[in-house]
C-alpha cells in the first residue's frame, strides 16, 4: 500500500517541482506542507472518504483550514494540486506528495531535512551547536525541526533522511541492557 502511494505521488511532486517557479519552490513545500498536514487529520480523511460530501465541499473545508507558516492563504499553485488531488480521487496520497516534494526541493537546494528529538526543549543556541555538529557529520545542509520526547531521559536523537544518530541516554541504557544480557 505504501508502495503504491508513493507511486500515485510521484507524478503530482514532480510536475509540481516543474510547475514552480524558481526561487519559490520552499515556499510551496510549505504550504504543501500545511495542507499534507490538515488531508492527514482524521476528520479530514473522514470527510473527504464521505460519498455524500462532494468534491467542492472537500476543497473548501481544506483550503480554508490550512495556512502557510505565516498565516497568509494557500497560493494559486497549492489550490490547484488540491484541486487536482481531489478530482482525481487521490487525497489519501496528499501527505506523500508533500514529502516526495519536500525532497525534491531539498535536492534542488542541496539540503537535507533533519530532526532533532529531545528530552528537553532547546533554545536557539543549542540547536544552533547542534546543527552546526550534525551539518559536519553527514558533509550537507540540515534544515532542523526539534521535537521533545521526554522518554529519552536526556540527550538527542538526531534522524536525517534514514540516517540516526542516537546520543540519548534512553539508548544508552537500552546498549547497557543488552550488554548485560550478553
Amino acid at each position: 500500500m505504501a508502495a503504491e502511494i508513493a507511486t500515485i505521488a510521484r507524478p503530482y511532486a514532480e510536475a509540481l517541482m516543474k510547475a514552480s517557479a524558481k526561487g519559490a519552490a520552499a515556499a510551496l513545500a510549505a504550504e504543501i506542507g500545511a495542507l499534507a498536514q490538515v488531508a492527514g487529520d482524521a476528520q479530514m480523511k473522514s470527510l473527504a472518504d464521505n460519498p455524500k460530501v462532494d468534491a467542492g465541499k472537500v476543497f473548501d473545508v481544506l483550503t480554508s483550514v490550512a495556512k502557510t507558516p505565516s498565516g497568509a492563504p494557500l497560493g494559486d499553485a497549492a489550490k490547484n494540486l488540491v484541486r487536482a488531488v481531489i478530482d482525481n480521487g487521490r487525497f489519501a496520497a496528499l501527505p506523500e506528495i508533500a514529502r516526495q516534494f519536500q525532497a525534491l526541493v531539498d535536492a534542488q537546494s542541496g539540503t537535507s531535512q533533519a530532526i532533532i528529538e529531545s528530552a528537553f526543549p532547546l533554545d536557539a543556541a543549542q540547536i544552533a551547536d547542534v546543527k552546526s555538529v550534525m551539518e559536519r557529520r553527514f558533509l550537507r545542509n540540515l534544515d532542523m525541526h526539534v521535537e521533545v520526547h521526554p522518554e529519552l531521559i536526556g540527550g538527542v536523537r538526531v534522524i536525517v533522511g534514514d540516517e540516526v544518530l542516537d546520543t540519548s541516554i534512553r539508548a544508552r541504557l537500552e546498549q547497557m541492557k543488552a550488554a548485560l544480557a550478553a
